[in-house]
C-alpha cells in the first residue's frame, strides 16, 4: 500500500463546510439572542477573522488540529517543543515512520495543510517552548486551545493570559481578554474546561484537585525492588548520576533512553523481575500515563465544540468544567469550578501566615512549597527593604544563603530589618509568572 499522503482537491466548491454553514445560518433557541447573529458575517469571521493557537501537537493536539480544520477554522497555529518518537505513532496519527526525529509542530502543520488546504485551511507551525514567546505573540490570537500534558506549562499559560488583561481603567478591558480552552486526558479519563480571564475560575483555582506526582521511595528502589518501575527508576535516578556526573539526562534523546533501558533490564534480571520494556522506560522517566486514542478524540471534540461557540456565540459556553470518566462506561459530568478568593492568579493572591518567631527562613520556604493551594517550586521573597531570599541566579542566591538558618525573629530584629512583622512581602516563583502577597505574624 502507498504510504504517501494524498493532497486533497476542492471538487465540491461551495459544499465545503456546509454542515457548519447550516448551523451558523439559523437562529438557535440556546444561543444568546443579543450576541449571536446568524448569517454570512459570522461565517466570514469564523473562516477569515478568527486566529486560533493550539498548544501541543501530541495525542490530543493531533485530534484538535484535525477537528479545527473540519469545523471551519482556517487560520490555525500550533506550537510544540518536542520531536517525534517512534512510540508516538500508535496514536498521534498525523505522523509517520519517516517523521521520527522531526519537530512535531512542523510535521503536524504540513500534514493538515496537505489534507485540508483545499478547505482554505492554513496551519502555521512554531517550534519551541511557550515560555520563550512574549505577550505580543499571544495577543495575536482570538483564543488558545491547550492540549498540554503537564501542570507547570498549564499554570504558566493561564497566568500569562490573566496578566495580559488591561485593568488600567479599574475594570478589565474585554478586548484584551483571550479565552483559554484547556483539555487533558489520562487513560480512560479526560477533562475539558473554558477559562475566560477575570470572568471564570482559572487553572490555579483548582490546583488542589490534582493528585501529587507519584515518586518511589529511594530505599525501595535501591534495596528491595519489586516492580519493573523500581528498576527503571533506579537506573534513572541513581545509575545515571554515577556514570554521567554533572550531565542531565535528556528524556527526548533515544541514546540516553536506550542506556537507561539497558541498565534497567540488567537490574531486573539480577532481581528476577520481568516486564521492563522500552516503552515502559519512557513512561517512567517522563512520568507518562498511557494514552488512549478514543479518549483523546472525545476530549478534542469537546474542546473544538467550545471553540466554535466561543468564536461565533452560536450556543452557551461550557460553565465551566467537564469531566469524562470512561473506566466503567461512558459518563461525563459538568460542574462549575468557583473562583478562589486567595488564588495567586485571578484572586487577591494574598496569604497570611502565623509563624513561630524561632522558626527559620528555610522552614518558611519549605512551608510555602508544601502548600497545595499554590504549589510553589522555588519561591523567592522580597520586602520593602530589599531581597529577603532569591533563588536565581546562583550568584545572588549564594549571597543570601546565610539567612536560611536564621530565625524569622532575628531577620525582623536586624538593623536594618530584613522584613517587618505584618509587612506585605512579595513572593515570586518560576512555576507561575504571578505574584503572591505574603504577610507574616509571629505567634505570641
Amino acid at each position: 500500500m502507498e504510504s504517501a499522503d494524498v493532497v486533497m482537491e476542492d471538487k465540491h466548491g461551495a459544499g465545503k463546510h456546509g454542515h457548519v454553514h447550516r448551523v451558523l445560518s439559523r437562529k438557535s433557541p440556546f444561543a444568546d439572542a443579543d450576541a449571536y447573529q446568524p448569517g454570512q458575517e459570522t461565517i466570514g469571521y469564523l473562516h477569515d477573522g478568527c486566529r486560533v493557537l493550539v498548544i501541543g501537537a501530541g495525542g490530543l493536539g493531533c485530534e484538535i488540529l484535525k477537528d479545527l480544520s473540519l469545523s471551519g477554522f482556517s487560520d490555525i497555529h500550533v506550537i510544540d517543543m518536542d520531536t517525534i518518537d517512534v512510540t508516538n505513532l500508535n496514536r498521534q496519527f498525523l505522523f509517520r515512520q519517516d517523521d521520527v526525529g522531526k519537530a512535531k509542530a512542523d510535521v503536524a502543520a504540513a500534514f493538515i495543510n496537505r489534507r485540508k488546504g483545499h478547505l482554505g485551511v492554513k496551519v502555521t507551525a512554531h517550534v519551541g517552548k511557550i515560555q520563550d514567546r512574549d505577550e505580543s505573540f499571544y495577543r495575536g490570537f482570538n483564543m488558545i486551545i491547550a492540549g498540554l500534558d503537564n501542570i507547570p506549562a498549564r499554570r504558566w499559560m493561564n497566568a500569562t493570559l490573566h496578566n495580559m488583561v488591561d485593568r488600567s481603567s479599574g475594570e478589565p478591558d474585554p478586548s484584551t481578554i483571550i479565552p483559554l480552552i484547556d483539555g487533558g486526558t489520562e487513560g480512560f479519563k479526560g477533562q475539558a474546561r473554558v477559562i475566560v480571564p477575570t470572568m471564570t475560575s482559572c487553572f490555579d483555582c483548582s490546583l488542589e484537585s490534582f493528585p501529587p506526582q507519584v515518586n518511589f521511595p529511594l530505599c525501595t528502589i535501591a534495596e528491595t525492588p519489586r516492580l519493573p518501575e523500581h528498576c527503571i527508576e533506579y537506573a534513572f535516578v541513581v545509575l545515571w548520576d554515577k556514570n554521567f556526573p554533572g550531565r542531565k539526562l535528556n528524556a527526548d534523546s533515544p541514546a540516553d533512553m536506550k542506556w537507561v533501558y539497558e541498565q534497567a533490564v540488567e537490574r531486573a534480571e539480577a532481581f528476577g523481575i520481568s516486564g521492563v520494556t522500552y516503552q515502559l522506560t519512557l513512561g517512567v522517566v517522563k512520568r507518562i500515563i498511557p494514552a488512549i486514542a478514543s479518549t483523546n478524540a472525545l476530549i478534542s471534540a469537546c474542546l473544538v465544540g467550545e471553540a466554535l461557540k466561543v468564536a461565533t456565540y452560536c450556543g452557551p459556553i461550557l460553565n465551566n468544567y467537564l469531566m469524562y470518566m470512561g473506566q466503567t462506561g461512558v459518563y461525563a459530568h459538568t460542574f462549575v469550578y468557583e473562583k478562589k478568593d486567595d488564588c495567586m492568579v485571578c484572586g487577591g493572591g494574598e496569604l497570611t501566615l502565623r509563624r513561630p518567631r524561632a522558626s527559620t527562613l528555610g522552614e518558611l520556604l519549605n512551608h510555602l512549597g508544601a502548600l497545595p493551594s499554590f504549589q510553589l517550586s522555588r519561591p523567592s521573597i522580597s520586602s520593602g527593604s530589599g531581597v529577603v531570599f532569591i533563588q536565581n541566579p546562583a550568584v545572588l542566591r549564594k549571597q543570601h544563603e546565610y539567612k536560611l538558618g536564621m530565625s524569622l525573629g532575628e531577620l525582623a530584629a536586624a538593623e536594618p530589618p530584613v522584613f517587618r512583622e505584618g509587612e506585605a512581602l512579595v513572593v515570586t516563583d518560576p512555576a507561575v509568572p504571578s505574584k503572591l502577597t505574603l504577610k507574616i505574624f509571629f505567634d505570641p
